[in-house]
């Protein structure tokens, strides 16, 4: 299947100001790409590109004073295929996780391991190991957090999530992850596109959308507490221990942001790709 993603965001910067972007989709995902894969900028401006220590794609700018606009628009092709399903993908102990997986048993900036582990032990410790726990904790997330725009906070943890009882998309990713590195499971943060594709069309403004994976069996398995089921299209961009190392932009400075918008739909067959 072809989907057509992009996004176009503004801001208003009262001086020159650096800014870190995280909008390009994720190294994994670029040969899938049918038409090109360009961040524009109005008024133009130079972006270096460059590689953050997870593996994303990251760029480098001076927004100029003013309204600066950033956008992009591409088609890509996708499997088609809901999130994996592996329910016997197991668990393993700690001295056997590869080097390079152990950061993700660590608390972090948004996923506080240490105020939660008793919480997580006393809620999932009688849970089946490997995939069965991690279904177990987004079970628990999913139905402990309501959902709503107007809770979203940037200060926000999994600790706030798990108190307060609400929360967007990042505020069940956060939860989950930090139950789960309680638990001895790696756990990363992911953020990305998805769509309404093979599901009913949400009645909210689309947005970019936050997930995670588990390191289960020697490799990372897509899970979702917001959603709780196997979604369709989902388009990678980026992934690091919580949502401070995906922040599609990090400015220097002051930025006031005035224009957001993102699409993410399914080409259909015989339709024009304009």
């Amino acid at each position: 299947m072809l989907i057509r993603a992009g996004f176009r965001i503004g801001y208003d910067l009262p001086r020159p100001t650096p800014m870190i972007l995280v909008l390009s989709v994720h190294p994994s995902r670029l040969p899938g790409l049918r038409t090109p894969h360009e961040i524009a900028f109005d008024p133009a401006i130079s972006a270096r590109e460059y590689r953050d220590g997870f593996g994303n794609i990251c760029h480098r700018i001076v927004g100029p004073e003013g309204r600066l606009t950033i956008s992009n628009d591409f088609i890509i092709e996708d499997s088609g295929a809901p999130d994996e399903f592996a329910p016997d993908a197991q668990q393993h102990p700690i001295e056997d996780l590869p080097d390079d997986v152990l950061v993700y048993l660590l608390g972090s900036r948004y996923c506080e391991t240490d105020r939660l582990s008793d919480t997580a032990w006393s809620l999932f410790a009688d849970s089946p190991l490997g995939w069965g726990r991690v279904q177990a904790i987004c079970d628990y997330v999913h139905e402990r957090i309501t959902f709503g725009y107007e809770y979203a906070r940037p200060t926000k943890t999994a600790w706030d999530a798990f108190m307060e009882r609400k929360g967007v998309c990042r505020d069940f990713t956060h939860l989950a992850v930090t139950f789960c590195r309680c638990m001895n499971i790696p756990a990363r943060y992911c953020t990305g596109y998805l769509g309404d594709i093979g599901v009913p069309p949400a009645d909210s403004p689309m947005d970019f959308s936050a997930w995670f994976e588990a390191y289960l069996g020697g490799r990372w398995y897509t899970f979702d507490a917001r959603h709780n089921h196997r979604r369709i299209g989902r388009i990678l961009m980026a992934h690091g221990r919580d949502a401070t190392d995906v922040a599609i932009t990090t400015n220097f400075g002051s930025a006031t942001l005035a224009e957001f918008a993102v699409i993410t739909d399914e080409i259909l067959e015989g339709a024009a790709q304009a």
